[in-house]
């Protein structure tokens, strides 16, 4: 049965309009972050193969992020002149043909610079899928709807890193590359294909000054702020320890091959179901309540790797896995609610919390090759410790926010002063 309803009603459970929306977005986020972190398996064998250091191996990963976080702030707004579909379709399909040039690539400044682009095109998702999910999905669907689309990227972020690392061992980075590249095409037609156009979007005019003053807000709104802080922290605390990871493995007392280190990604599906409970939690006790817990138990399994014991070192990614889509799923479905309830533009609240996020990887992602070389995985654990504490402090800052609305930002369990 089909429910498609006016606005501001959106599609319910249930409906196969939901269901569309549902698995087009869970697709988008698998593509969207397999291609982002389908360089992070492959570091000790991209410094290998292109004889750089491994400070320097990170920068195909921190350059790609880089790239995706500048662009989000171009691309949040243009979403709300050109419309949140158009973008998703095509940064889908130009991220995937950037992917087969990267697979392509004869030298290693090439192959930055591609992934450099393969950054700035696949902007057009994260930029405006949560706001595409708040506008088109039933009020009571939107926390459970942006953990679903978190999990997506979770899967999203394991498959990017063991489909290439089990590649790489048999035939080498290139096939590696090209396999990712193949998966992401597949999930663009699927997305193409399954994701309704937008209904309930309504364009700002190109010059308006209502566009300036909803980025003035977006820009000034404390909530909003420490919203921005917690995902950039956040991120950097987890990109950290998963960067540097795969040296940790490849030495004493550890000395795994690269398809066997890769297999401690495993975990990830953890993220996917923390990011959907998290959402289910969060409309339960309300999403001031949540994101505090995430933030210990990612802090909790950032203490659980320091032993040199391989399961300890699993168990502890883990509890940082689980903890960290905990924060994310939570607080970037609370930005585009925040920001509706403020007057600011969703997509551009979710476009500026995306480029903090992706600041936190590229700059702590960047930093923990140095941090490892330097103070080995005691560095890189107080590093991503420190984070996860900034991150524990900010959503205290953000328990003591008043909520603007409670019938929309506060809709996901009891308002919280």
């Amino acid at each position: 049965m089909t429910a498609v309803l006016d606005q501001p009603t959106g599609y319910l459970s249930g409906s196969a309009e939901h269901r569309r929306v549902s698995i087009a977005l869970f697709a988008a986020g698998v593509t969207t972050f397999a291609l982002l972190y389908s360089t992070q398996a492959l570091l000790p064998e991209l410094a290998r193969s292109f004889d750089v250091s491994a400070a320097q191996s990170t920068l195909s990963l921190s350059l790609t992020t880089a790239g995706l976080g500048v662009a989000l702030l171009v691309a949040g707004t243009l979403s709300e002149v050109v419309g949140r579909t158009p973008l998703i379709h095509t940064a889908v399909f130009a991220a995937g043909v950037v992917a087969v040039l990267c697979a392509l690539a004869p030298t290693w400044h090439t192959l930055l610079a591609l992934r450099l682009v393969e950054g700035i095109t696949l902007a057009g998702l994260p930029a405006v899928a949560t706001a595409y999910l708040r506008e088109e999905l039933h009020p009571s669907l939107h926390a459970r709807a942006a953990g679903l689309y978190v999990g997506g990227t979770a899967l999203g972020g394991m498959v990017g890193r063991l489909l290439p690392g089990a590649v790489a061992e048999v035939a080498g980075w290139r096939w590696a590359l090209a396999a990712v590249a193949a998966l992401a095409l597949g999930c663009a037609v699927v997305v193409r294909v399954l994701l309704p156009p937008s209904r309930h979007f309504r364009a700002v005019a190109p010059g308006q000054g209502r566009l300036l003053a909803m980025t003035r807000r977006a820009l000034t709104d404390p909530g909003l702020l420490a919203l921005y802080g917690i995902g950039g922290c956040a991120m950097g605390a987890f990109i950290a320890v998963s960067n540097a990871l795969g040296f940790r493995l490849a030495g004493a007392p550890f000395d795994l091959g690269l398809g066997a280190a890769s297999l401690v990604f495993l975990v990830y599906p953890i993220g996917s179901l923390s990011a959907a409970l998290a959402g289910r939690l969060a409309e339960r006790f309300g999403r001031r309540a949540v994101v505090p817990a995430g933030c210990a138990v990612g802090l909790a399994g950032v203490l659980l790797t320091l032993p040199d014991r391989l399961p300890a070192v699993v168990a502890g990614l883990a509890l940082l896995t689980a903890g960290f889509f905990v924060i994310h799923g939570v607080a970037s479905g609370w930005v585009p609610a925040r920001a509706h309830a403020g007057g600011v533009g969703a997509g551009q609240a979710a476009s500026l919390y995306l480029f903090a996020y992706y600041l936190g990887s590229s700059v702590f992602g960047g930093l923990a090759g140095h941090v490892w070389s330097a103070g080995g995985w005691s560095g890189v654990a107080a590093m991503s410790g420190g984070l996860l504490v900034a991150t524990g402090l900010l959503a205290q800052v953000l328990r003591r926010t008043p909520v603007l609305t409670p019938t929309s930002e506060a809709a996901p369990g009891p308002a919280r002063p």
